[in-house]
């Protein structure tokens, strides 16, 4: 049976549908009159209901039938928040209360009861003036004309990436590397600039993957729209590694100042995406140090003006970019539909030209409208004809963000409807921020945007929602595991344009970028729903925030600020999420959260800031996912009381509670320092999937740790780090019944004596990490043969690292190498790894100047890292492995890095 979920025009209407036959059930028998109301509403909104589907597939309408669809969203919200507090409240006594305390708590319901009903008779009575409104302005006739959406076709995201990244590329890309590679040893900026869409940001990055090996430092930086500088330049320094700055620089001055200092002794490459002013520029340009060792800056704006600006009013170092010729268009359309290397069919050839044409080269309406038409089967031409009819004439020539939203929102339009409030979600993020797909379905869980059908699981469902999103091309993949697969997604600035746009229309979200924004919302129609405050709302926004927000579902804040939002009113939450990094001078208090008895999904992201939380939360019934990332001060011990709490990622350096075992709902555990009381009682856990663990493991602890993982069959992630250093042998070979349908094992900081033999049942193996003393030629053949290893990690610490290039690895796509042997020893033969594209290597101290043999043998190698060790030249071992890639078939790309740091990690002896 499906779940009711929520709808981004519809409001609560379906889940409230279900509470409300929930009432009528036996549980709630004795309350006759409740029930009696509660029948009655359900018949009426069900009817309702039915009217707002057939609204909801019209692309415009008469604003009659739109006002009276909004009240009837609105009231829907209401009356399931109603309905809430009602079965919160009516709960029976506690058998084990005295008589006295009993009776107490009978009257205090009973008065309540009297409430909830007066409230339901006052619902009743909304309820009959929305069916009266909808007889008097003939609501009914306002449904004639509807389309549905046909399934979609899953299309392969390998097709979307080849499409968007590659057709129409190798010219520019080819021109501006002969720009920024011309002999000049003073620093070169470089900008690019043309209309949102054109594909400015893909250039700039397939030009900083061609060249960025050539530097020793090189980030690729956001900027957007509405830049808190401090944040931005705060994030630079975390990913320059700059960790120790972070917590002395606070003003944007200071900032500047490091990070110049820090860049002064770098030859640096760095990519400033998304610029739109030139008092932004003012700011940043101060970080680049003119140090005369041919540093580079790539800037990429829709401004003329500020490209100008930037190249020092050098107009030869400004490239503009034009549309995608007629060929190129017609190659990156018919790969998105049909499939790399399949051509239009005839009798679509004539209209797929007239679709092109109104695309005017665009690439983002390209890929845009291809998806579109790649979702709808079959391909009959008279569909194809009435999207083409839908499409502006004027863009093609002469582009605006107007015509170009209208094109957008043709997809939108043809979005099957439970994917429309999924995408609309994306409007509580900032621009070009990078979302992350496991946190965004966890919060279309909680939101109630996930359809449960035939006892499917729901993180399955809400990740092939993310998926379809991709699919059509209204997200854009962002970031990619060890295993390969997408971790997350941003959308474009003028897709988030059209999304916010729908979010105003639908009262869905409601977005402030500053306090006047939030007192806006005191003079909007309709409460505000969900929360969104961005960047600068800062302190000035605290008192803004009153019982008019009470109704808020979902609250998110994000960037620089001191303020913590009253979470006491925020009775009806089910979604918090503050993300303030390097915000180093305050404390988020979240006290207040043991109130909010609807509260499904937590998220605190507050590097390096401190963290309050209440000393109990066995209130929070609904709670599944607590996840914070700070410095906390203590755990709630009853959080081991919540007993729908399936995911829980605590802070490094934090200990979970004791009885951590005890909730049996858990599906994901993140945290340190386990005692050996509760790792074994983890085995009882039959619902944990994934565990990562960072400990400090005593003697008797790991065969408590390995009998745990033989308890675990439904494990598919396990992570254990050793923290300590501990000499023991024997119970990780014995192992006779591991997860068989685990993808990732990560056993880092355990140093083995040899590979356990049972890692070789491990056929759905995706990820592999491991530490060895010796590596047999036996032994690389049981890790080679795993026929879904896609990402192998070995230190190995006697010799046979060479071994490593003996096995079969069809599926490896990433290998990362660290081994006694000397580079010169490894030697890869033709057939081996044919799928391995990334190679990390290591280059000793006394390394001979010699690289790996047969490199040419890896046809799918893209990209090589070398960590040369103190005493080795860099410039030596970039001469050496550059010789071999200038003659290797895909020219990979070269990195030579710093050797990587074990930090305070001890090896754990097995």
């Amino acid at each position: 049976m499906s779940a009711p979920v929520v709808s981004a025009t519809m409001g609560a209407m379906n889940p409230l549908i279900g509470k409300l036959a929930a009432l009528m059930g036996d549980e709630y028998k004795k309350l006759t009159g409740v029930r009696r109301q509660a029948s009655f509403l359900n018949d009426e909104l069900s009817t309702m209901k039915a009217l707002l589907e057939k609204l909801e597939l019209m692309d415009e309408l008469d604003p009659l039938a739109k006002n009276w669809r909004d009240h009837v969203r609105e009231m829907s919200y209401d009356m399931e928040n109603c309905v809430d507090d009602f079965m919160r409240d009516i709960g029976g006594a506690d058998a084990k209360m005295g008589f006295i305390k009993k009776t107490a708590k009978r009257l205090k319901t009973l008065r309540k009861r009297h409430r909830i009903a007066d409230r339901m008779e006052e619902l009743k009575a909304l309820v009959l003036q929305a069916n009266e409104r909808r007889m008097r302005y003939k609501i009914d006739d306002c449904t004639n004309s509807t389309n549905h959406v046909v399934p979609i076709d899953t299309r392969m995201l390998a097709i979307y990436k080849h499409t968007a990244g590659l057709v129409g590329i190798d010219g520019p890309k080819k021109e501006l590397v002969s720009w920024l590679t011309a002999t000049r040893e003073k620093l070169k900026v470089v900008a690019i600039v043309g209309f949102g869409g054109l594909g400015k940001t893909t250039l700039a990055k397939q030009v900083y993957d061609t060249i960025g090996g050539q530097f020793s430092c090189k980030i690729f930086l956001s900027v957007s729209q509405r830049p808190d500088l401090s944040s931005l330049l705060g994030g630079l320094q975390l990913k320059l590694e700059m960790k120790e700055e972070l917590t002395h620089a606070h003003e944007v001055q200071d900032i500047v100042g490091r990070l110049r200092e820090y860049l002064t002794h770098k030859r640096y490459l760095i990519v400033v995406d998304d610029l739109w002013d030139q008092s932004t520029w003012n700011i940043m340009s101060c970080i680049f140090p003119e140090v005369g060792n041919g540093s580079r800056v790539i800037v990429t704006t829709r401004m003329e003006d500020v490209a100008i600006w930037a190249c020092g009013n050098d107009h030869e170092c400004v490239y503009r970019m034009e549309p995608l010729k007629e060929q190129d268009s017609r190659m990156l359309f018919c790969n998105r539909v049909f499939g790399s290397g399949n051509v239009c069919p005839l009798q679509l050839k004539e209209v797929s030209a007239e679709i092109l044409k109104k695309c005017g080269g665009l690439p983002l309406a390209i890929i845009t409208i291809a998806s579109l038409l790649a979702s709808r089967q079959p391909r009959l031409k008279d569909e194809w004809e009435s999207i083409r009819n839908s499409l502006g004439a004027k863009f093609a020539k002469n582009p605006t963000l107007e015509e170009m939203r209208s094109i957008l929102n043709l997809s939108y339009m043809h979005l099957p409807l439970h994917l429309r409030p999924c995408l609309l979600y994306l409007g509580m993020y900032p621009e070009d921020e990078m979302v992350m797909r496991h946190d965004l379905v966890l919060q279309w869980i909680a939101e109630g945007l996930v359809n449960c059908s035939h006892g499917s699981d729901l993180e399955d469902i809400g990740k092939s929602y993310f998926n379809e999103l991709i699919n059509r091309s209204l997200i854009q993949p962002a970031g990619t595991s060890e295993s390969g697969e997408v971790e997350g997604c941003r959308v474009h600035d003028i897709m988030l344009d059209l999304i916010v746009s729908k979010c105003v229309d639908q009262n869905f979200i409601n977005v402030a970028y500053n306090c006047e924004d939030v007192a806006k919302m005191h003079a909007c129609e309709y409460k505000v729903r969900r929360l969104s405050l961005k960047s600068s709302t800062n302190d000035a926004t605290s008192g803004i925030i009153d019982t008019s927000m009470s109704q808020v579902r979902s609250f998110a804040q994000f960037g620089e600020s001191k303020y913590t939002p009253p979470l006491s009113l925020f009775k009806y939450l089910r979604v918090l999420v503050f993300i303030f990094p390097f915000n180093r001078n305050m404390t988020v208090d979240l006290t207040a959260i043991g109130q909010l008895f609807q509260l499904r999904y937590l998220k605190v992201s507050t590097f390096p800031c401190s963290i309050d939380l209440p000393t109990e939360v066995r209130g929070l019934v609904h709670l599944e996912t607590l996840e914070i990332s700070g410095s906390v001060r203590s755990i709630p011990s009853d959080i081991v009381c919540l007993p729908r709490l399936s995911r829980l990622i605590l802070p490094i350096h934090t200990c979970p509670p004791q009885g951590i075992a005890n909730i049996k709902s858990l599906r994901a555990l993140h945290c340190m320092n386990i005692s050996q009381e509760d790792i074994n009682g983890l085995g009882e856990l039959t619902s944990l999937r994934e565990l990562r663990l960072s400990t400090k493991v005593v003697a008797g602890e790991i065969d408590a740790l390995v009998s745990l993982i033989g308890k675990l069959h439904g494990l598919k992630y396990l992570e254990v780090r050793a923290l300590s250093s501990q000499h023991h042998c024997g119970p990780m070979y014995s192992l006779s019944n591991p997860p068989l349908h685990i993808e990732e094992l990560n056993l880092f900081g355990w140093t083995l004596k040899r590979v356990p033999t049972w890692i070789g049942d491990l056929h759905f193996l995706r990820i592999l990490v491991l530490w060895v003393d010796n590596l047999s030629n036996d032994e690389v053949h049981v890790v080679g043969k795993l026929p879904c290893l896609v990402h192998l990690g070995l230190w190995v610490f006697a010799e046979g690292g060479a071994a490593i290039c003996m096995g079969f690895f069809q599926a490896l796509k990433v290998l990362r190498l660290f081994s006694h042997d000397d580079v010169a020893h490894m030697q890869f033969r033709t057939g081996l790894m044919p799928s391995l594209r990334q190679l990390t290597l290591e280059v000793k101290n006394g390394w001979g100047g010699a690289v790996p043999q047969g490199m040419e043998h890896l046809l799918a190698l893209e990209h090589i890292s070398v960590f040369a060790r103190d005493g080795v030249n860099h410039r030596d071992v970039e001469s050496a492995f550059r010789s071999v890639f200038d003659v290797h078939p895909r020219r990979p790309s070269l990195e030579i890095i710093p050797p990587p740091s074990l930090g305070s990690i001890n090896v754990v002896k097995l």
